[in-house]
């Protein structure tokens, strides 16, 4: 009876020189493409799987090249790493992400003490990889090989793990099945007015997430309507709807009654669009935006919805608003519901106004004319727990003041208002990140008590 030979594997050891060059592709291409990423792992941040493999593959693709070629790979593979990050953390696909990256003009770095940190860190990546891929990396060992690509997949299964608690509060991009919901539809907001002709009003405000399981926070959004004054005069309802995307996604959603974003409308009228509709029914249409009408081409996109007039950041400076800094520098969002209301007042005509709020826009500082230096004054607690969220509801509670201050004035006309979100705030740390829903932003509604004494807003005032 004969038996089976054993298999035999290659006795001979690695050579030394073949170990260095693993240990020096290893440090290149999987401690320092993934170490700036996993030195967050503790506070959170989305599933990185697919930039580990990349940045791998890539450095075994590579890895008998001339020095520049390595060092261009490793470049490329880590911005890369860096956009698909952060189209995860702020909803977008990496279309949409490279398409916006010629607005990155309007985008102030220097005013967030944590875009300021990522950039010295990435600056200091590439710095030491340049450094690093001058040493000797050839691995023509196929065992070298085998170790390199088993570290890999072990670091995209720790990944996996890591980060599996939080992976549905990233990357919300809608699927073609998708059922459609909106706060405008919810509300049916158009049928309510256009039936009395009152004015409309509809503010999107940025970044205002649902949250979940945290009663100091949900006592917080939208607490200055719960004032008596505000109550007498209207009908309070809110909910929550579903979200995909980034700002303009909520937009198209709110506007156009449908999932999608502004490519489109850029060269193209959409009569569909709500503004478009109110316009045909006799509405005065009129876009504000507390930041650059160039941004995101909202110049060219927003009379494509139907919008008749625009206001954008130099028109509200002209009508008395203040400058307020932050990561995107606009004017001062407490101070648009004074412009809102006078062209209100003065309208002689039914009309629908809508207005994108900036302020909120993550990071947001403790600095900039912004006032959410003293967010305890609102809640300590939420102050020593939550830092970030409470500079964040700072900026949503001094828009309400101002809304309040102006829809409660004895001549502020008949208007339905509509508050809602565009997007869940797009935190980096989990801790953050959690105490919002991943999939719905809330909406309040401010319908109008019709009384005796109301004037219709198609009506000229006496």
């Amino acid at each position: 009876m004969q038996h089976a030979l054993p298999i035999r594997f290659p006795s001979r050891p690695i050579a030394p020189t073949t170990r260095a060059a693993l240990i020096n592709w290893l440090l290149v291409w999987v401690l320092l493409a993934n170490i700036g990423f996993s030195l967050l792992y503790a506070i959170g941040g989305p599933p990185r799987v697919m930039s580990i493999f990349v940045f791998g593959a890539a450095g075994l693709l590579v890895r008998n090249q001339p020095w520049w070629v390595r060092c261009l790979t490793f470049i490329a593979a880590l911005a890369y790493a860096v956009i698909l990050s952060v189209g995860s953390l702020f909803n977008l696909s990496i279309f949409a992400l490279s398409r916006s990256i010629v607005f990155m003009s309007e985008l102030n770095a220097l005013n967030s003490a944590e875009y300021v940190a990522i950039g010295a860190g990435l600056t200091g990546i590439v710095v030491t990889a340049v450094w690093l891929l001058r040493r000797p990396a050839k691995l023509d060992d196929w065992r070298a090989i085998a170790i390199a690509a088993i570290c890999v997949a072990v670091v995209m299964l720790f990944d996996v793990a890591v980060s599996q608690g939080a992976r549905g509060h990233y990357k919300r991009v809608h699927s073609a099945d998708a059922v459609f919901s909106s706060a405008v539809s919810q509300t049916d907001l158009v049928a309510g007015a256009s039936e009395d002709r009152r004015h409309l009003l509809i503010v999107m405000v940025e970044s205002l997430g649902a949250p979940v399981s945290n009663r100091e926070m949900q006592r917080l959004i939208f607490a200055r309507y719960k004032d008596s004054a505000v109550r007498s005069r209207f009908a309070i309802s809110h909910g929550t709807t579903t979200f995909f995307g980034s700002t303009t996604s909520g937009e198209i959603r709110e506007l156009c009654g449908r999932w999608g974003d502004y490519d489109e409308l850029v060269t193209r009228r959409d009569t569909t669009c709500l503004p478009a509709q109110l316009s045909r029914q006799g509405y005065e249409t009129t876009a504000y935006h507390s930041f650059s009408g160039h941004f995101f081409d909202r110049e060219q996109w927003y009379p494509n919805t139907g919008f008749d007039k625009q206001f954008f950041r130099n028109d509200l400076l002209q009508g008395g608003a203040e400058t307020c800094g932050g990561v995107f520098p606009g004017v001062c969002d407490r101070d648009v519901p004074r412009q809102l209301a006078a062209h209100l007042k003065a309208a002689n005509k039914p009309q629908f106004v809508y207005w994108l709020t900036v302020n909120s826009h993550l990071p947001v500082p403790e600095k900039n004319n912004l006032r959410t230096e003293d967010c305890a004054r609102l809640s300590p607690r939420l102050a020593n727990e939550h830092p970030f969220i409470c500079r964040q509801i700072a900026i949503w509670d001094s828009i309400d003041a101002a809304m309040v201050r102006e829809i409660t004035a004895a001549d502020f006309p008949p208007t339905d208002i509509l508050f809602v979100g565009d997007h869940m705030p797009p935190y980096f740390d989990r801790k953050s990140r959690t105490q919002f829903a991943p999939d719905r932003v809330p909406w309040l509604l401010l319908k109008w008590r019709k009384t005796d004494g109301d004037v219709s807003a198609a009506q000229p005032p006496i």
